[in-house]
C-alpha cells in the first residue's frame, strides 16, 4: 500500500472512531470580510465568494463575518456593487450559518458619528436584508456610541456582540491605562449593556500570550457571556495567543482559510483544527473538506487578486507593529500615501512622530477610524510642520476628536494641541462631554432632498447618507445614469492567464515578435570576428552588403547600464482653467453640476490654490466669482478618508474652479485660482 493510501486510511480510520469533545472550541470565520480587507484592500467581490460559499456553510463555524468594516466603502466606491446586495446574494447558498457584520458603533460603517436617525434605519436595514450577528465596536471604547444601536438590535432578537478594542502604552499588559483592571471593567460595562457575547479585538496583533491567557481568565471570571478573541496575525503572535486563550477557556476565536490567512489578516483554520484533534476543545471539523475548499480558493479565486498583495517583503510578520501599534492595512495606506507625495524617505520619521501624536490626542486605541485619524494626521506633521509651528494642517476629522465628537479619550487631549485644533472651529471652541450623537441634527430628511429621485428604496438612501459624494456616483452607476469606469469592472481568470503570458514573454524578451526573414546565402568575403562581452566569447561572421568589406577602426561602443534607469516624469501641468463657472456642490441633485474645465482653456491669472497631497475632491466652498480672505477655507480634500480644509493663500476673489466634487487630483494639481 503507498504511503498516500495509507496516510489516507488512518485518517479515516481516526475521523471513525473521533469522539465528540466535551466543550468544543467555537470559531468565526472571517475570509469573506476581514480577510480580503487585511490583504488586498478589501477587493473581494461576490462573485468570487459563491464558487464556495455552500461548502463553507457545511463546516460547522459559529458565525461567517461577511459584511461591514470596510466593505460597504470600498464595494459602491470601487467594485460598481451594491453593498446591500452581497448579503442578500450569500444568503440564498449559506443557510445554516448566521451572519456577522462588523459595526463601528455610532459610526456605522463609515469614519465619522451619523445621526441618530441614520443609525437607527441602517441597523434596521441590516436585520431586514439578512444580518444575525452585530461585532459592535467604538474606537475610544466609548459605549455612549452603542446606546442608539443596540436597543435596535436586541428588539429584533438578534445577537449583540460588545467589542473591547485592545490596546498598550507599554510592550505587554500593564501601565496606567490598558491594564487589566481597565479590560475587566469593560466587559462589565457590555454586560450591562445586555451582549449577548463579548469580544477583545485585538486588531494590530499586539496580544501575547501569556497576556491574552491572563485577560481570558480574569474575564472569563468576571462576566458570565460567552468570551471571544479577535487577534490580527501582524506581528506573528497571535496563533499562539489563541493557543493560550483556549488553555485560559475561550469560548470563540477569529481564524481565516489559509489563503485569506496570515500577514495583517488572521491565523488559519487549518492548523488550529489538526492542533486540537482529539481533545476536549476539538472542534470537530472535517480538515479534508477545508482542504476542498482551499483548492477552489486558490485556483480560482486569489489569482485574480494576486497582483494586489503586497510582495515587496520576504517576512510575513512584522515585528514593528509591536513599536508603532498601527494596524496593517493602515500602515499600508500610510506607505502608499507617502509614496504618491514622493516622500517615502519620510517613513521612519513618520514612525517616531506616531506615538507622539497619539498621546497627544488623548492615547486612543488604533483602530478605525481612530488609526486614520492619528496616521494622517502623523503624516501631515512630518510633511508640513516647521521647528517653529506643530499641527499647521490639521484635519477636520482630528478638529472633531478635540471637539468630542468621536466620544471620550483614554485620557485627556494635549490643551495646546485642542486648542489650535477648536480655533475656529464652526460647532464653537470649547468641547463638549455629552454622547457625541445628541449634538448631531437628523440627517435623513436632507439627504432625501438632496439625492431625490436617484435613491429609490431606503438602502439607497442610506448609501447615499453615509457616503454622499462616492455614494452619488454609485447610484448613477447603478441605475444607467453614468457608465462605470473601466477600473471597476471585475477581472476574469481568462484575462489573468494572459497578462501572466505578457509578463512570461516580457521576461524572455519576446514580447515583441520579429518577423522572420530567410538568411542569405554566405559569401566568399565573409569575415569571421571574435567577440568578448563581460567575460564570454563569441565568433561572429560578417559579410557585408554589396561587396568586399574596407576595415577600419570598429567604432567605440557604449557602455549599456545594467539596469534601466527610470524614465524622468515630467511635470504635470496644471489643470487648465475654464470661463468662471460656479462649482457644484457635492450632495446637492437640485443643482446642475459643473463640468470638467475644456483642455486647452486659457488659465486664469492669479495665485494658484495646489493640492498638497493626492487626494478627491470633497466639496468647494466657494463657487467662482466669490471673493474670499486669506486663510478662508475654499477646498475640502479628502486623502485616504481624512478630510482637509485647504484655505486660501492669499486674499481675492475665485477667479477659475478646475475640479468637480468627486474628482481625484494629484499633489500639486491647481485646485482653483484666486486674483
Amino acid at each position: 500500500m503507498s504511503d498516500h493510501n495509507q496516510v489516507k486510511m488512518t485518517s479515516m480510520h481516526y475521523e471513525k472512531d473521533r469522539p465528540a469533545a466535551e466543550n468544543p472550541l467555537k470559531v468565526e470565520d472571517l475570509t469573506f470580510r476581514d480577510g480580503h480587507q487585511s490583504l488586498f484592500a478589501t477587493r473581494g467581490r461576490t462573485e468570487d465568494m459563491i464558487p464556495v460559499a455552500e461548502m463553507m456553510d457545511e463546516v460547522g463555524f459559529w458565525a461567517m463575518e461577511v459584511w461591514g468594516g470596510a466593505t460597504f466603502d470600498t464595494m459602491h466606491r470601487f467594485l460598481n456593487e451594491d453593498p446591500w446586495e452581497r448579503i442578500r446574494t450569500l444568503k440564498r447558498y449559506i443557510k445554516k450559518t448566521p451572519f456577522s457584520m462588523l459595526l463601528r458603533g455610532q459610526n456605522l460603517v463609515g469614519y465619522r458619528n451619523y445621526a441618530d436617525d441614520v443609525a437607527k434605519a441602517f441597523v434596521e436595514r441590516a436585520i431586514a436584508n439578512g444580518m444575525d450577528i452585530f461585532r459592535t465596536f467604538d474606537a475610544l471604547n466609548d459605549y455612549r456610541n452603542f446606546e442608539t444601536v443596540v436597543p435596535v438590535i436586541k428588539e429584533a432578537g438578534r445577537h449583540f456582540q460588545g467589542c473591547i478594542c485592545y490596546s498598550l502604552t507599554e510592550p505587554r499588559l500593564g501601565g496606567d491605562v490598558y491594564n487589566l483592571e481597565y479590560y475587566v471593567n469593560k466587559a462589565k460595562d457590555l454586560e450591562a449593556m445586555g451582549a449577548d457575547s463579548i469580544c477583545l479585538k485585538d486588531m494590530a496583533g499586539l496580544i501575547a500570550p501569556y497576556d491574552a491567557y491572563t485577560i481570558i481568565k480574569a474575564l472569563k471570571a468576571a462576566v458570565k457571556p460567552p468570551i471571544h478573541l479577535h487577534s490580527h496575525f501582524t506581528s506573528g503572535m497571535s496563533a499562539m495567543s489563541q493557543l493560550k486563550a483556549i488553555e485560559a477557556g475561550v469560548d470563540i476565536v477569529d481564524t481565516c482559510m489559509s489563503p485569506y490567512a496570515y500577514r495583517t489578516s488572521h491565523p488559519a483554520i487549518e492548523p488550529l483544527v489538526m492542533t486540537l484533534l482529539g481533545t476536549n476543545r476539538d472542534t470537530g471539523f472535517d480538515i479534508r473538506h477545508l482542504a476542498a475548499i482551499n483548492e477552489i480558493l486558490e485556483k480560482e479565486v486569489m489569482p485574480k487578486y494576486k497582483h494586489l498583495l503586497d510582495d515587496s517583503k520576504m517576512s510575513i510578520i512584522d515585528i514593528n507593529v509591536l513599536l508603532h501599534q498601527t494596524p496593517g492595512g493602515m500602515l499600508s495606506n500610510l506607505v502608499n500615501q507617502l509614496k504618491q507625495m514622493d516622500a517615502l524617505d519620510k517613513l521612519e520619521e513618520v514612525y517616531r512622530e506616531l506615538p507622539r501624536v497619539r498621546k497627544e490626542l488623548g492615547q486612543v486605541p488604533l483602530v478605525t477610524p481612530t488609526s486614520q485619524i492619528v496616521g494622517i494626521q502623523t503624516v501631515n506633521n512630518v510633511l508640513f510642520d516647521t521647528p517653529e509651528e506643530r499641527y499647521k494642517m490639521i484635519t477636520d476629522q482630528v478638529k472633531d476628536l478635540c471637539y468630542g465628537l468621536y466620544g471620550k479619550t483614554a485620557i485627556p487631549i494635549d490643551p495646546e494641541v485642542q486648542k489650535k485644533a477648536l480655533k475656529g472651529y464652526p460647532r464653537g471652541e470649547e468641547p463638549i462631554t455629552c454622547r457625541p450623537a445628541e449634538v448631531l441634527e437628523p440627517e435623513l430628511e436632507k439627504a432625501k432632498e438632496e439625492i431625490g429621485d436617484l435613491a429609490v428604496d431606503m438602502d439607497d438612501l442610506l448609501i447615499y447618507a453615509l457616503y454622499p459624494v462616492t455614494g452619488k456616483k454609485f447610484l448613477k452607476w447603478k441605475y444607467g445614469k453614468e457608465e462605470p469606469p473601466k477600473e471597476v469592472r471585475p477581472i476574469t481568470l481568462e484575462e489573468v492567464k494572459a497578462r501572466e503570458e505578457m509578463v512570461k514573454k516580457a521576461l524572455a524578451g519576446e514580447l515583441v515578435e520579429k518577423p522572420k526573414k530567410e538568411a542569405p546565402p554566405k559569401s566568399e568575403n565573409a569575415r569571421t570576428f571574435n567577440v568578448f562581452v563581460d567575460g564570454e566569447y563569441f565568433e561572429v561572421g560578417v559579410d557585408e552588403v554589396g561587396g568586399s568589406p574596407v576595415i577600419g577602426a570598429l567604432p567605440q561602443m557604449p557602455v549599456m547600464p545594467a539596469v534601466p534607469a527610470p524614465p524622468v516624469k515630467a511635470p504635470a501641468a496644471a489643470p487648465p482653467a475654464e470661463t468662471p463657472r460656479p462649482a457644484a456642490p457635492p450632495a446637492d441633485a437640485g443643482k446642475p453640476e459643473a463640468q470638467a474645465p475644456e483642455k486647452g482653456a486659457a488659465p486664469a491669472e492669479g495665485t494658484p490654490l495646489v493640492a498638497p497631497m493626492p487626494g478627491m475632491i470633497v466639496s468647494y466652498k466657494k463657487e467662482v466669482g466669490d471673493s474670499v480672505a486669506e486663510g478662508e477655507t475654499v477646498v475640502i480634500l479628502e486623502a485616504m478618508k481624512m478630510e482637509n480644509a485647504l484655505p486660501a493663500p492669499v486674499s481675492g476673489t475665485i477667479k477659475s474652479i478646475n475640479f468637480n466634487s468627486g474628482d481625484s487630483v494629484a499633489k500639486n494639481d491647481v485646485l482653483c485660482v484666486i486674483g
